[in-house]
């Protein structure tokens, strides 16, 4: 029992994503509640692709015993004019609606990457601050987050810049470790954050020290990430964890790992995996009793 109570202690700040996990929706959520999660990322395929329907997937979410810890993602939002505002303002309240449906407080938003989109910040925040006003009914926040291959917005700086111009309550940002050691964005800039203004963070490493293209860049991010620990950016993730806590964050982390092995594998032995790297983040990192360099590497249970 006081092993049970200490994991829950360790991980209670972290969750996964469904994104990381092959199989059945069911099948995911019971993976990691059997790992010691008891929160779970969704995307809207978890709840549209689900052979009862959607509202079957909800259903299951809520007996899982995992908490929702946000819905993604609304993709190409802000910037644009016209039927093409139009369309993604209907898009928008289609997934405000699942997101409350399962009980979810937080939609993330990514920064657009089309080329019809203005790059004018006051109009990027002007759109946000709508998406912002649609979410107010349903009690949900806005985590918006910079891409690193976002047309406009490509660093969290930006991407709190475009906040801060929304000055809206429900409307923060959302941060993406990878994005953040892709873009090479100084961590020194976290310093000027507002904690209550994080809604949300997504840790995730990768295996090479950078991405040298775009391209390669997207590749990486929807192939091959893996999680805190087991990537060559240890000491930056560390870093990275400790200035949200010593600037006041107290949300959740969502290991955010798409890698196209790991859906390859049995669901068990990929849970444990995040289980190694969430008890290493909240024993070790955030209890300040950091291995050395050498150390930081995942162990073995």
């Amino acid at each position: 029992m006081n092993h049970a109570r200490s994991l829950h202690q360790a991980i209670r700040a972290f969750g996964m994503d469904t994104i990381t996990l092959a199989g059945p929706l069911e099948a995911k959520l019971e993976a990691m509640h059997e790992a010691g999660f008891r929160q779970v990322m969704l995307k809207a395929n978890d709840l549209v692709g689900h052979p009862q329907g959607w509202q079957a997937a909800v259903k299951a979410v809520h007996a899982s015993g995992l908490r929702g810890t946000g819905f993604q993602v609304l993709r190409d939002f802000e910037g644009l004019s016209g039927h093409l505002h139009q369309y993604k303002v209907d898009i928008a309240k289609t997934m405000l609606e699942m997101c409350a449906a399962l009980g979810c407080k937080v939609l993330l938003a990514c920064s657009s990457t089309s080329a019809h989109a203005s790059q004018d910040l006051d109009h990027i925040a002007r759109d946000l601050r709508k998406l912002a006003m649609l979410a107010v009914p349903f009690g949900i926040r806005i985590a918006y987050e910079g891409l690193s291959w976002g047309r406009t917005v490509n660093e969290f700086t930006t991407a709190w810049d475009v906040v801060c111009r929304a000055d809206c309550p429900n409307l923060g940002i959302g941060m993406d470790s990878f994005h953040i050691l892709a873009a090479k964005t100084s961590l020194d800039a976290i310093d000027d954050l507002d904690p209550a203004k994080i809604f949300l963070v997504q840790l995730s490493d990768f295996m090479w020290q950078e991405t040298r293209t775009f391209e390669e860049r997207m590749a990486t991010a929807r192939t091959f990430r893996v999680f805190p620990g087991e990537g060559v950016h240890t000491q930056e993730l560390v870093q990275l964890v400790l200035k949200l806590d010593a600037l006041g964050y107290a949300g959740d982390y969502s290991f955010e790992v798409f890698n196209d092995d790991y859906v390859q594998m049995p669901l068990p032995m990929v849970a444990q995996r995040a289980l190694r790297s969430a008890m290493w983040l909240g024993e070790d990192v955030l209890r300040r009793s950091v291995p050395l360099p050498g150390q930081l590497r995942l162990r073995q249970p």
